[in-house]
């Protein structure tokens, strides 16, 4: 009889010990199947190193500027002199714009509207201070800087003529009447600031240059600086917090 029991006893513990190791087995299958944002940070920074996107290239061409809106211009990205073919003249702006940066791509300028028009409903005043530059304004800008703050301040927060996203008309600074209107890292932690880091994605923006990832994006932090890529990557984009550039080096 004890040997039995002993029997049945061993033979409990094992179907005990079995019914452990399937559901451990099928937990840890589950956490491996779902990456977390951070996982998926990493490996977005991975693929980045061996990419196109980390290799300075030659400068695209101007005709370039009218095509997919997925065009990559930054410090190692150039573009030459030119402008794309289909600006438009852009709603909602502050009155502090100068109205030769008021233009943006057409399908960009309908995004942009539609993303004013939300924030308004939700209670917030979000608009353009700055879009499109051209070769030259943004020479003048790169230069002046250069000239009162110095070439490394210049380096750091300004682009030299030909790698700014300004030209590409795809590019939009905005700001709010809660920091006057100004371009400062505070808006990010504005009323507005945190609508627009929420809801851009959502009409196809991404901020384009976020904080921490200054090595990958070329500039410094800046929560006011959208950039139009459309609903499809900027949904991607967003969900992997990733950088412009990292998206593109995983395409």
């Amino acid at each position: 009889m004890n040997q039995t029991k002993t029997c049945r006893s061993g033979i409990l513990l094992l179907i005990l010990l079995l019914a452990a190791m399937s559901i451990a087995g099928g937990c840890a299958a589950q956490s491996g199947g779902e990456k977390s944002a951070a996982d998926q940070t990493n490996e977005g920074e991975d693929l980045l190193q061996e990419s196109w996107v980390t290799r300075e290239a030659d400068p695209l061409s101007a005709e370039e500027l009218s095509g997919d809106c997925l065009i990559l211009v930054n410090k190692l990205h150039p573009v030459e002199k030119g402008e794309p073919d289909d600006l438009v003249y852009a709603p909602y702006y502050a009155d502090r714009s100068g109205t030769y940066n008021r233009y943006i791509r057409k399908e960009a300028c309908e995004a942009y509207g539609r993303l004013v028009e939300a924030a308004k409903t939700d209670g917030y005043d979000i608009r353009l201070t700055s879009a499109f530059r051209t070769y030259d304004v943004q020479k003048s800008y790169y230069d002046r800087y250069v000239q009162t703050k110095g070439q490394e301040w210049a380096d750091k927060y300004s682009a030299k003529p030909g790698t700014s996203e300004h030209q590409t008309g795809l590019a939009i600074d905005v700001s709010s009447p809660s920091v006057n209107w100004e371009l400062t890292d505070g808006f990010a932690d504005t009323e507005e600031g945190r609508w627009l880091a929420a809801h851009c994605g959502e009409y196809g923006f991404i901020i384009r240059y976020p904080k921490g990832r200054e090595e990958i994006t070329g500039y410094s932090y800046e929560p006011w600086h959208i950039r139009y890529v459309g609903v499809a990557a900027a949904a991607e984009i967003c969900g992997k917090d990733w950088t412009l550039e990292e998206y593109l080096a995983n395409l």
